[in-house]
């Protein structure tokens, strides 16, 4: 089964994201609350997606993201910011990380739930 890693320290946050989430049956829900622990769950578990803070304990978001995408067992893994950082220099400095695309908090729940049905279906094929 596909597995989605949410990496966020907030717990309202990571609660409202699984909860947006938790009802597809396509795929299994796994959660960090820091990076570094974020970092450890995808190598090991290599997620078809990770929704992934930036602003993060212990190893911060832009840097997990790094790591994942220079290494080729880990680079084809969806890497989707989810960040309150809105700044054109903030979303610049994700996508430079590697990161596929960049979401902003707060967000709707529909559409993150679109944006994952989306990323979903592209990467199914």
């Amino acid at each position: 089964m596909n597995k989605i890693l949410i990496v966020e320290d907030d717990t309202i946050v990571q609660d409202l994201v699984s909860a947006t989430l938790g009802g597809d049956q396509r795929y299994t829900l796994l959660q960090a609350y820091n990076g570094h622990t974020g970092l450890e769950l995808a190598k090991r578990e290599k997620p078809i997606l990770i929704l992934l803070d930036i602003d993060l304990p212990r190893l911060n978001g832009l840097n997990v993201c790094r790591t994942l995408k220079s290494d080729p067992d880990y680079a084809h893994i969806y890497i989707l910011i989810l960040s309150a950082m809105t700044q054109e220099d903030d979303i610049k400095a994700g996508l430079d990380a590697g990161a596929n695309d960049y979401f902003i908090k707060p967000f709707s729940p529909l559409a993150l739930l679109r944006r994952v049905d989306d990323i979903l279906d592209a990467n199914s094929n």
